[in-house]
């Protein structure tokens, strides 16, 4: 497949740095970002918990404490990228920093929405693990995969692969949120020896998927976790580090790695071509990627980082990373194709999954 990572020759070399997030010394900012500096930045961001930790770990201490203000446009993702896409026709645009997934940012980068991000005057962009470093227009923050989440009073036995919830006896049991729509399609294109550009199969797997579980499908993150708490379903499929934040909440979750190899995921954010404050959206990159910030983050999100040098502890680690295996086997979209087909995809989505 495509190499989306850019610096890497292969999706094997692409998986072979990931296990190299690690410890080591923080990294010392700029002196020209140290000093103290005024001025509105609007952050486009989602809300819930995501947007919580964003704000304890990278915008209060490391952005608002140097004079800042920070303005907060939150919703979810399809509105936040029609309302940037409406605005590249404009000469001054409302947002400086939008925090979008990988494949969101090449679908608005396609859209001519985005700028190149000028790294030099981003510090801690140098200790990203080198294999993250896939664009000029994506600053990589968070990592993860999506697996197969359950119950463990209630699923002795989890399905081992994604094909393996094709399966009447999980009927009503699999809980599934349109936030990861694109993820599902993926996934079901993936079973039986396909690809993840194996699309056009996939949705009619999906539909297949349907017709015998009846999936429940939650709006967000957070529904489909209070589904799993309160027992309407028993089965997510998800982000581990969804599953691992759950479980840390007492919730009596485990994760199994799809037998398939399970579809990588990456956050970040973007430049809009028409930011009204470029420079303080430097800041503000260079503040996600502290290295003090990372390590919080992992800790409290249960996403790898992105900065090599986030001081982790061993354990947690190994909690939220994969093994070398899983590593290897992970699945990474070819985005090329998810952004010429994504907003096809979500109507689709839609009308035949989401519609009752």
């Amino acid at each position: 497949m495509k190499n989306s990572f850019g610096t890497l020759s292969g999706a094997s070399s692409r998986r072979a740095v990931l296990g190299s997030f690690g410890a080591g010394a923080f990294a010392l900012a700029a002196p020209g970002l140290v000093r103290a500096q005024e001025g509105n930045l609007v952050i486009s961001n989602w809300g819930g918990d995501w947007n919580e930790r964003t704000i304890r770990f990278v915008e209060a201490p490391l952005v608002e404490s140097r004079g800042i203000k920070i303005v907060r446009d939150l919703a979810m993702e399809t509105e936040r990228k029609a309302k940037l896409i409406a605005e590249k026709r404009l000469r001054r645009g409302t947002v400086d920093v939008f925090h979008c997934n990988e494949g969101d940012s090449v679908e608005l980068n396609g859209q001519e929405v985005l700028a190149d991000i000028d790294f030099s005057k981003v510090p801690n962009y140098a200790d990203v693990v080198p294999a993250l470093k896939a664009k000029p227009f994506f600053v990589p923050w968070l990592y993860s995969g999506v697996t197969i989440l359950y119950d463990k009073n209630k699923v002795p036995t989890p399905p081992k692969s994604y094909e393996e919830l094709w399966d009447k006896k999980w009927a009503g049991k699999v809980g599934l949120t349109n936030q990861l729509y694109f993820n599902y399609i993926m996934m079901a294109g993936l079973i039986r020896g396909g690809s993840v550009t194996n699309t056009e199969q996939g949705k009619e797997r999906l539909i297949q998927l349907k017709e015998l579980t009846q999936p429940r499908i939650y709006a967000a993150h957070q529904q489909l976790a209070a589904g799993l708490v309160n027992g309407e379903v028993e089965i997510a499929v998800n982000y581990k580090a969804r599953g691992l934040q759950w479980a840390n909440d007492g919730a009596p979750l485990a994760s199994q790695y799809p037998a398939e190899g399970a579809i990588a995921v990456m956050f970040g954010a973007t430049l809009p071509k028409r930011a009204p404050s470029p420079e303080l959206s430097s800041v503000y990159f260079n503040a996600m990627l502290d290295p003090k910030a990372m390590a919080g983050l992992a800790g409290a999100s249960f996403y790898a980082p992105a900065n090599g040098k986030a001081d982790l502890a061993a354990e947690l680690k190994a909690k939220i990373d994969f093994s070398a295996a899983e590593a290897e086997a992970l699945k990474f979209p070819d985005y090329g194709h998810v952004a010429k087909n994504t907003a096809e995809w979500l109507e689709w989505w839609n009308k035949n999954i989401a519609a009752k």
